[in-house]
């Protein structure tokens, strides 16, 4: 039976509870989270709420409150409250003033409201599961008849998985929109898969229907009042139309009713007639209900300290044994204990295993009742043998096992023989058989499928608004069946309008066309042996630069190229020239290659020179630089002119010239001069260090303020290559290909010619993207959360870093998410939104101005791992005046680390200071705190460790009093001790009584009145219990039993009766009265000895003298007189009779000593005689041929039945023409049934067909129409 699946833990401690407030009034909604620190969105309608002057929000610890002021009928509605995964429901509605109801406040504690368990539960619907509302109706069906915009199937509202108290009362509701059909639908309520519940109806469960005429829906309802424990587990309903069909499954969770540090035994097992299973508590009604030991004896061992942990340890059932020794009357009980779905198939195989085995004289070692295996695996079957050379025939569900391939091994060793069948498959799971001569042996052979794993996980994926997503998992094995899940909510087929199911092979696929706000939160696929779980981050979309325009001085008809890079490679854009769109012609180009866009200016003029700009469609940004027009000023000179170098900068320090690393860098720099100059290029080498990351340089000082200093000038002459200088009559020209850090520094440009030389430093600075940075570290490790700290690069690329971008993956995968589209200012980053137990990394990326930097190492590898939450039911089990015995429960959730064990502390009322009660961690849910001062009132707490640290604790609600308190005696008799105690000679009697009363009362049995003696009879006494014990009763052991409880002048009494039984002596004195024809009367007496119980009857059986084999005639027969009749004349009879009572027959019988004669009169035989009979009939059809349309080209049949007597001859005709020599057509007659079968009809087959039947009795006919349709 398949393991229930687990329930996804809550984030919210206490949830908001639906409201009705008057017009006008505020309306307050209060949540608290499992823990501080925890980020809470509140919606409306399914998009946020900010606090602004109709909302008010506020935090506080784990407390969170949403206010709505001046309630008015546009604020009513459906709102939610989301914390990580976890997402709850509720309504407001708005009264008129008139109507008004008070607010409801915050739900009562458990110590407010003890006896009301239906009070404890949330009225708000969860995401992962909602709970029943306080008045126990489903929480996801409205207070009003209101139909969703959608509905899906036939349900409008679908019952909602619910939560009670034992002892308390829910109802599931389901609503059924009527509008559309003509008849009520059909609902039915199961519980598993076949137990129906309309068979159930009574005092625990009631079904209700009812319809709302305003709003045409069907109201179907399941009330469960006084709810036990054995009520949990999965429920479904059905609802069913002429033509539709739709079901619901939910599951109902049944708390236990015992309050932490209050236990009450007579309360908890008593049956009371009190609303809500509240507890009296006043000595004077002590009695008023009866008491429920069959609860005792199941729950003992919550309310008393195990003797023996060995005695204790739950040990696994055997379902197959519990369905074998039950009477029929408990199969149902059984089945819902233990989860049973399939009961009716296990009764159908039980029933062949509970026949009664009588002694084999063909085995001597049988097959097992049922075996199991796995799939894939290979299993033996071996019998024994009692004859060596004995046939053995082998069958799987009745049909014999041929010997066939390597599937089946037949093996025969001595009188062993074994069947093996290799690489079970679900074909296999069958009931198998051995067959040697007449006699057989059965078993049956389970055949177990492995669990669906999961071979390659999903992955993290962050997308865009309007994006495909494409979640893929591959499991292990081929057709699987999975389970989609968002935020823990089951993704339906209903659903496909938005969300798209792939399987392909092992692979399995969720896409979502176009992704929305709404469908960011975590995905998982759900196999039967485990999930996979991916986070979406679903983002606006947003326009990244990658690279910028920037400034360009070109001369005169030189080429401008402005050159931008954006993240979007689909993204449009416009140029503008002084903010007024440019427009292309010959000489302005304009290009989108990519995520690149670039404008070109052949031949600049100075018209030219202007502020450019470049604006991407659809996104608000703007990218500007300024082109300047550089003047080559060039005065007259005469003849045996100087040479001079003309720049806009006139000075001997220039600007600085700035390129990207990867651009091309063109200096033209004009030059005169008579005769033409002698141009030389010199680069100063330098030496410095790095510029580290951090705030952008100061560029006002001059060149004297680096640190830089110069070694040698490097002369630059080169035509052709990388860097290459070209020198005309009137301008020189260096031209840098792909500029790279080494190619910064500063240029010296010399001229010279017979009259003299000039010269001038041009500085050029290479700047690029920065190093990346080292791998970042990790820190404050949380349960979805994590500190990101790293350094900066090495080197900023020569711009200031403007931040930092963050990404992270999951050890496993290859696929990176960014953290962050808006640059990270400082070098750390609190990361959250993570899955608890999966393993990440992280790494980072340094931005400036000219872009990203490579990625940083990766981190190392870490888990998100929080610590457990507190343990649950906490209680004092015991007090002595030096110990106190404490017992809780493991906590609702352990989470990823595990659980290392459990810490116990207590501390003196009034004091804060918490001495430890053991050292170290234990592993154990209860504890013995010993050695405590006697009178002192001490608080008591308890924490859960595991890797992540100490949880939350739970402390004791109360001071408890280290001191023994006087309890008076009481006997706790169980229901069955009440009336007589039945039980065979031979049995073992053990009567366990459970009691009350401190200090550890005195225990005393006597038997009629005189104290116990002899060996056989033992008597065990515990602190909580009395065990009278008898290894083997005898008839002397019956009696009334007393026994006595005694705490000082305090006393307590009981009485048992003991019966023990025995089977009966045989009847005396049988003897025959008379014998008359087929007849005997037989008399006897009743026997000497009863067995100490009533008589059941007597059993009568016969026997004749020849075979003397005894045949039953009467059973369960009450007299001592009987006629056995039906004898067969002419032989001798014998007669017997046995003796019953309840524990069976009389091990001997009351026989006859003499045969009793049947006379044989004289009796003439005379033969009958017989009348003839006429068989003869005249033909009849008993199946017409019926009209029929085929296709041309495709094989056609006929059919039909005839009777008749002698068998008729049979004629088939086509539009009056026989078509017995036709070879197109064959006849066909087998038992009665004509068949008449068209190769390959074309148009001119079809026409009327007969069928004609003839014999010596007379004729008849049948005729039907073809029609053979050409295909279009």
């Amino acid at each position: 039976m398949p393991e229930p699946g687990k329930k996804p833990v809550s984030a919210f401690s206490k949830k908001p509870r639906s409201a009705e407030v008057a017009a006008g009034r505020p309306a307050v909604f209060e949540a608290e989270t499992e823990r501080a620190g925890v980020k809470v969105r509140w919606q409306r309608g399914g998009s946020d709420i900010s606090a602004n002057d109709k909302y008010g929000l506020a935090a506080e610890g784990t407390r969170h409150t949403l206010t709505v002021r001046d309630v008015g009928p546009a604020d009513q509605g459906s709102y939610a409250v989301i914390a990580g995964s976890s997402k709850v429901k509720f309504d407001l509605k708005v009264l008129e003033a008139g109507k008004a109801e008070p607010v409801p406040g915050p739900a009562p504690t458990p110590a407010e409201a003890p006896g009301a368990p239906g009070e404890a539960l949330a009225s708000a619907t969860e995401a992962e599961g909602g709970s029943p509302r306080p008045d126990g109706s489903s929480a996801a069906a409205p207070d009003g008849p209101r139909a969703p915009d959608d509905p899906i199937g036939l349900f409008v509202v679908r019952p909602q998985d619910g939560e009670v108290t034992a002892g308390g009362s829910i109802t599931f509701s389901a609503r059924v929109a009527g509008a559309s059909l003509l008849n009520p639908p059909v609902v039915k309520w199961f519980k598993g898969k076949w137990v129906d519940l309309s068979s159930k109806v009574g005092q625990h469960l009631q079904l209700h229907d009812s319809y709302e005429r305003t709003s045409k829906i069907f109201l179907f309802e399941l009330h469960i009042t006084d709810a036990q424990t054995t009520f949990a587990g999965g429920y479904r309903c059905e609802v069913s139309t002429k033509d539709k069909f739709d079901s619901c499954n939910f599951n109902l969770t049944v708390h236990e009713a015992i309050g932490p540090g209050d236990v009450d035994l007579r309360s908890a097992f008593r049956r009371t007639s009190l609303a809500g299973g509240g507890r009296r508590t006043s000595d004077s009604h002590e009695d008023a209900g009866t008491l429920d030991f069959s609860s005792l004896l199941r729950k003992s061992s919550s309310f008393r300290t195990p003797r023996d942990a060995k005695l204790e340890a739950p040990a696994e059932e055997d379902v197959w044994e519990i369905l074998r020794r039950a009477p029929p009357s408990e199969y149902e009980r059984i089945a819902f204990q233990h989860g049973i779905t399939d009961l009716r198939g296990m009764l159908k195989r039980l029933k062949g295993l509970k026949r009664d085995e009588r002694k084999s004289t063909a085995f001597q070692k049988k097959l097992q009742p049922a075996y199991q295996v796995s799939k894939g695996h290979k299993i033996r079957l071996a019998v024994e043998l009692a004859d060596p050379d004995a046939e053995v025939k082998w069958l799987k569900n009745g049909q014999e096992i041929q010997m066939s391939g390597s599937k089946y091994i037949f093996e025969s060793i001595g009188a062993k023989r074994t069947l093996t069948v290799s690489q079970c498959s679900l074909a296999d799971d069958a009931a198998y058989q051995c067959v040697v001569g007449a006699e057989k042996c059965s078993t049956e052979l389970f055949v177990k499928e492995p669990p669906v794993l999961i071979t390659r996980p999903l992955e993290d994926q962050l997308v865009m608004v309007g994006q495909r997503v494409e979640f893929e998992c591959e499991v292990s094995e081929e057709g699987a069946q999975v389970k989609w899940l968002k935020d823990g909510a089951e993704l339906t087929r209903e659903e496909t309008f938005k969300y798209r199911f792939k399987k392909d092979g092992q692979r399995h696929h969720l896409i979502i066309n176009e992704a929305t706000l709404e469908d960011a939160g975590h995905y998982a696929l759900r196999t039967s042996g485990g999930q996979a779980l991916a986070e979406l981050i679903v983002q606006e979309k947003k326009l990244e630069v990658y690279q910028s325009i920037a400034d360009l001085t070109v001369g005169s008809k030189d080429q401008a190229v402005f050159k931008c890079e954006v993240s979007d490679e689909n993204v449009r854009g416009v140029w503008l020239k002084n903010g007024k769109e440019l427009v292309p012609d010959s000489r302005i180009k304009v290009s989108h290659i990519g995520r690149v866009h670039k404008l070109t200016i052949d031949e600049v003029t100075p018209a030219d020179e202007a502020d450019y700009s470049f604006v991407p469609e659809g996104f608000a940004c703007n990218l500007s630089a300024k082109l300047h027009f550089m003047e080559v000023k060039i005065d007259f000179v005469p003849r045996q002119e100087p040479p001079k170098i003309h720049l806009d900068c006139p000075g001997r320090v220039p600007d600085t010239i700035v390129v990207v690393a990867g651009n091309k860098l063109r200096l033209d720099v004009p030059i005169s001069g008579d005769p033409a100059p002698t141009v030389i290029w010199q680069k100063s080498i330098t030496k410095g260090n790095k510029v580290p990351a951090g705030p952008a340089p100061d560029a006002s000082g001059d060149s004297g303020a680096s640190d830089e200093w110069v070694f040698d000038k490097k002369l630059l002459c080169e035509t052709e290559g990388r860097v290459r200088v070209e020198t005309t009559k009137d301008r020189s020209i260096f031209t840098v290909e792909g500029a790279e850090k080494e190619d910064e520094g500063v240029y010296i440009v010399t001229v010279k010619n017979p009259v003299g030389e000039d010269q001038v430093n041009l500085t050029v600075k290479v700047i690029d993207v920065p190093d990346a940075p080292a791998a970042p570290r990790i820190g404050n490790v949380g349960e979805d959360s994590c500190t990101v700290q790293w350094d900066p690069p090495a080197y900023d690329g020569g711009q200031p870093v403007l931040g930092y971008i963050l990404e992270r993956k999951k050890k496993k995968s290859y696929r990176w998410m960014r953290l962050n589209f808006d640059l990270l200012r400082e070098l750390s980053l609190e990361a959250r939104r993570m899955i608890e137990g999966v393993v990440y990394e992280m790494r980072v990326y340094a931005v400036n101005a000219v872009g990203m930097s490579r990625p940083s190492p990766a981190s190392q590898p870490f888990m998100p791992v929080g610590p457990p939450s507190e343990p649950t039911h906490l209680a004092v089990e015991d007090v002595s005046d030096t110990t106190v015995s404490l017992k809780w429960r493991p906590p609702e959730r352990v989470g990823a680390g595990g659980l290392d064990g459990y810490s116990v502390e207590y501390c003196r009322e009034g004091c804060s200071e918490w001495v430890a009660a053991l050292q170290g961690l234990m592993e154990g849910t209860s504890l013995l705190v010993k050695d405590l001062p006697t009178g002192a009132r001490l608080l008591f707490r308890v924490r859960a460790h595991n890797v992540a640290g100490p949880g939350a604790p739970v402390t004791t609600k109360e001071p408890v009093t280290v001191q023994e308190i006087l309890q008076r005696p009481r006997l706790q008799l169980p229901r069955h001790l009440r009336q007589t105690i039945q039980k065979k000679v031979g049995e073992p009697v053990n009567l366990l009584i459970p009691f009350q009363g401190k200090p550890r009362p005195q225990v005393s049995w006597t038997k009629d009145g005189q104290p116990l003696a002899g060996a056989e009879v033992n008597i065990r006494n515990s602190p909580t219990d009395t065990i009278l014990f008898i290894r083997a009763a005898g008839r002397s052991h019956s009696g009334t039993y007393q026994v006595a409880l005694r705490i000082e002048s305090m006393e307590d009494k009981a009485e048992l009766a003991l019966q023990v039984v025995d089977k009966p002596s045989p009847p005396q004195d049988i003897r025959v009265t008379e014998a008359w024809g087929f007849n005997v009367a037989l008399e006897w007496k009743p026997p000497q000895d009863d067995g100490n119980t009533e008589l059941w009857g007597y059993t009568v059986q016969k026997a004749d003298k020849k075979t003397m084999e005894w045949f039953t005639v009467l059973e369960h027969y009450r007299h001592t007189h009987c006629v056995v009749s039906e004898l067969i004349v002419g032989n001798g009879y014998y007669f017997r009779v046995f003796s019953h009572n309840a524990v069976g027959p009389s091990d001997r019988a009351a026989a006859t000593k003499e045969p009793v004669f049947i006379p044989r009169p004289g009796i003439r035989y005379e033969s009958p005689t017989y009348k003839a009979l006429d068989f003869s009939e005249a033909p009849s059809f008993t199946r017409p041929l019926v009209n029929r349309s085929v296709i041309a080209g495709y094989n056609a049949t006929l059919c039909c039945a005839v009777r008749g007597s002698p068998q008729p001859k049979i004629s088939w005709f086509k539009n009056g023409l026989d078509l017995g020599k036709d070879a197109r057509f064959r006849m066909f007659s087998k038992q009665g049934v004509l068949t008449l079968e068209i190769r390959k009809p074309c148009p001119f087959d079809g026409g009327v067909y007969v069928c004609r039947a003839t014999n010596l009795q007379g004729e008849a006919q049948c005729q039907c129409r073809l029609e053979v349709r050409v295909p279009q």
